[in-house]
């Protein structure tokens, strides 16, 4: 059969010689004998494909015809699974598909499968810590008979009973104060005041429409619309909060890319440290996601990012600064990066938005971070954070109308008219806005340069605070009003939940295992307490170490050290779904 394939082959290879040989040659005379080798060489090939006809017929003739046709299927199927296993490995690494592939038998085993949901069951009980007896109660249907106004009084003592928030958790309330006086006061009165508006209607509350166009303006010019390098083409919308704003930063990168590039399957790279909003949007737009891990500075690896860009990668991702530990993303490298491969680059300033330009102008070391750097097509800017506006209110973005266009949905088909629509929701809460408006035009750019500067220096000393306790150490070089600290003498979850029992919510963090504080204006006039309650804690730790009773440093230790990560994720919804 081989034989029979080299003889097609020399012959064809002699027939294209001649060919050439005639191509090359001049006169009269290759013209009268052109004709004559034709004919020799079809008949030559002719020949040649009857023998190897002949020869193969009588190879195969060995075999059954059913497994001639099986085959080439299960070549193919063998091919695929070959693929799919390469792919594998060459996304997660050899040693996670050994152990994945390990853990995967081990479950397989009888009895192993029961046992290990048992014990998973467990963990989630102990990650509710008594929610469920805490629904009892609760209403499954409307009551008979309303309640009028006496709903108020109701929810009066249902929030009562709330948990003490005030200076005591991570982020979570920015402004300062209490909620019937200053800044907490005038925003409640503006978002009651447009309470029933929705911007989906531009032709009835016009108010609104022009609250939110300013919003959009104002942040833009805080983050360098004004400067030339920016192009003067920034535009963007107001969302529901910071993951909407990256959510429809990366679906309109997706689709950006896939006008521009043609690219249908597309891929994002982002540092292990960016937010899992990222992770939330790959899973909704179908993208392929490459978490790379951070340098030794917990900064954005640039030289990791750049190795895992091919020709699908639509968007990398930086972060000023990055959630876990309040340090900025190298920016510059990156937009540089992004613009000299024609990708996009998104920067995440929902934590920095409302701080960064104003520390620049306090004269605190700030790096680049906004749409004067080169490369740069997308920011998303939180206006409930740091700008102090009411829960619901962020920004998103773009370099210029051509990138923000691909935003955009638009229905020409339906029954109920045209429509169109420029964020997620259809309907939105016209109150959030209002009170955003209302918070920024209250502050202004002195109002915020001074809450900038009580926050950034409760940050220094509990910086300082910190290190002095030898225990203790701080993570990187925090650039913001976010400090992160772990300890290699104890269980820094062990210390949490001595935190947590003297009313501090912070945020346990992992590799490295370690907790952040994201300092707001409620810690102004408390962070001596909190420092004070830290050392206690380390303290108390240190002399009796070990889980206290409710506490979840075991939940939390056990998790970072679980090298099966997808029964972690099991952990969690199963979580979650007992839990809504």
């Amino acid at each position: 059969m081989v034989n029979g394939w080299w003889s097609v082959l020399h012959a064809i290879t002699c027939f294209l010689q001649r060919r050439r040989s005639y191509l090359n040659s001049a006169g009269t005379t290759a013209e009268y004998n052109v004709r004559g080798v034709m004919d020799i060489d079809v008949a030559r090939v002719k020949s040649e494909l009857v023998r190897f006809r002949a020869s193969a017929n009588s190879f195969l003739s060995a075999y059954e015809p059913l497994a001639l046709l099986l085959a080439p299927l299960l070549t193919l199927l063998l091919a695929r699974v070959l693929h799919s296993f390469l792919q594998f490995l060459r996304e997660n690494g050899l040693k996670a598909t050994v152990l994945g592939f390990l853990i995967s038998f081990i479950k397989s085993v009888p009895g192993v499968k029961s046992y290990i949901q048992a014990e998973k069951q467990k963990v989630v009980d102990k990650l509710q810590s008594g929610n469920k007896s805490k629904r009892e109660g609760w209403m499954v249907q409307l009551p008979t008979q309303g309640l009028g106004v006496g709903v108020l009084e109701k929810m009066k003592e249902d929030k009562n009973n709330d948990a003490v928030w005030q200076g005591k958790c991570s982020g979570a309330v920015y402004i300062g104060g209490t909620e019937s006086e200053g800044h907490f006061s005038l925003i409640n009165e503006a978002c009651s005041m447009f309470a029933h508006t929705n911007p989906l209607h531009l032709d009835v509350f016009k108010s609104i429409a022009r609250y939110e166009a300013e919003v959009v303006a104002m942040t833009a010019a805080l983050l360098g619309s004004k400067d030339k390098a920016s192009g003067g083409e920034v535009c963007g919308n107001m969302t529901s909060g910071g993951t909407e704003s990256i959510l429809l930063a990366i679906k309109t990168s997706r689709d950006y890319m896939k006008a521009k590039k043609g690219i249908t399957r597309p891929e994002m790279i982002i540092p292990e440290s960016a937010h899992s909003a990222y992770d939330k949007a790959a899973q909704y737009f179908n993208i392929k996601l490459w978490r790379v891990p951070v340098n030794k500075e917990f900064q954005a690896d640039v030289k990791a990012i750049r190795q895992h860009m091919n020709r699908n990668t639509i968007l990398i991702v930086g972060s000023a600064p990055g959630f876990p530990h309040g340090i900025i993303d190298p920016i510059e490298e990156l937009g540089a990066l992004a613009f000299s491969h024609g990708i996009c680059f998104h920067v995440d300033l929902c934590l920095g938005g409302f701080v960064l330009p104003f520390a620049c102008k306090l004269g605190y070391p700030i790096p680049p971070f906004d749409f004067t750097v080169k490369g740069i097509t997308s920011i998303s800017a939180d206006v409930h954070k740091y700008g102090l506006a009411p829960k619901g209110t962020s920004i998103v973005l773009y370099r210029n109308h051509d990138i923000r266009k691909h935003q955009f949905v638009a229905v020409t088909e339906w029954s109920g008219g045209l429509y169109i629509s420029p964020t997620m929701a259809g309907s939105r809460p016209g109150s959030v806005i209002a009170g955003a408006w209302a918070a920024m035009m209250s502050l202004g750019q002195e109002g915020y340069l001074e809450k900038t500067k009580a926050i950034m220096e409760v940050s220094r000393k509990i910086q300082d605070g910190i290190k002095e306790i030898t225990e203790l150490f701080v993570i990187g070089k925090p650039d913001m009003t976010i400090v992160a600290f772990g300890s290699n003498a104890l269980d820094i979850f062990e210390v949490n939940d001595i935190l947590s029992s003297k009313g501090w919510h912070l945020n346990a963090l992992q590799r490295p295992n370690s907790l952040h504080v994201c300092i707001t204006l409620q810690h102004v006039p408390v962070f001596k307490d909190f420092l004070q309650d830290l050392r206690d804690s380390v303290q108390t730790v240190k002399k009796s170490p070990g889980p206290i009773t409710g506490g979840l440093a075991p939940v939390y230790g056990a998790a970072g050290k679980m090298p099966d990560r997808g029964m972690v994720k099991e952990l969690l919804v199963e979580y979650m779904d007992n839990t809504c």
